[in-house]
């Protein structure tokens, strides 16, 4: 007779965790117990639960889940390619809502706030990624929105789609944001230009740039500081 896996359905209903979940609130369960919900189905010999609990013990607790590959993951028994998936995705939607929620209660007040609010993340990348700031009529941060990764030029950095997401948002205005992997945040003809390009297109569609803030290796560069900043 072959073996089954061994599900959720097998543990008394008192302990299976969708249902303490629709009793009690997901706050009542223990993280073993959540994850044990996303990953659905055990193993021959675990429940989906106890391989939740054996990966935690594994990788030294939740807050390591992020740093793991689903190669890590995999070698773990009971684990294949859709679990790995599952984990990776669930850990990594637990991180952009952490940084959406920490985005969202901060409020522009100088240059330096827009650059601390990206420094730590964008020093470190080896391409240029170009970004917008969506802020409201008191300058507190709505969101921030990826536009372009790669060299700064304008068919990659197009007004179309860097005031889609502003008016989709009903921004009042907007902050540029984008990294220099050199290090060195002295603005290139390329960020001048681009600059330029869209501030005309801001003034046309209602909705004003602030600032352009480039990033360098723990320090920045603000157009708008500079006097480089188009129509300022």
């Amino acid at each position: 007779m072959t073996s089954r896996r061994l599900t959720i359905k097998d543990l008394p209903q008192s302990e299976r965790p969708r249902e303490r979940l629709l009793q009690h609130g997901a706050a009542a369960l223990s993280d073993a117990e959540l994850l044990g919900i996303l990953i659905g189905t055990g193993s021959r010999d675990e429940t989906a639960v106890q391989l939740a609990e054996k990966i935690l013990v594994e990788i030294n607790g939740l807050h390591e889940l992020p740093k793991v590959t689903a190669d890590e993951i995999k070698k773990l028994k009971g684990f294949g390619n859709a679990k790995a998936v599952t984990l990776l995705a669930a850990a990594e939607l637990a991180i952009r809502l952490s940084t959406r929620l920490r985005i969202e209660s901060v409020t522009i007040s100088s240059p330096g706030d827009a650059a601390g609010l990206v420094m730590e993340e964008m020093r470190h990348y080896m391409r240029e990624h170009f970004r917008v700031l969506l802020l409201d009529t008191k300058n507190k941060v709505l969101g921030i929105e990826e536009i372009s990764i790669g060299s700064l030029n304008t068919s990659l950095v197009h007004p179309r789609e860097v005031f889609r997401p502003a008016i989709r948002r009903a921004c009042a205005s907007l902050i540029l944001v984008h990294n220099h992997p050199s290090g060195d945040p002295t603005p290139s003809r390329e960020d001048l230009d681009v600059t330029r390009r869209l501030c005309e297109a801001g003034r046309l569609v209602g909705i004003e740039i602030l600032d352009h803030v480039v990033i360098g290796d723990g320090k920045y560069l603000s157009f708008r500081e500079k006097g480089l900043l188009s129509g300022s």
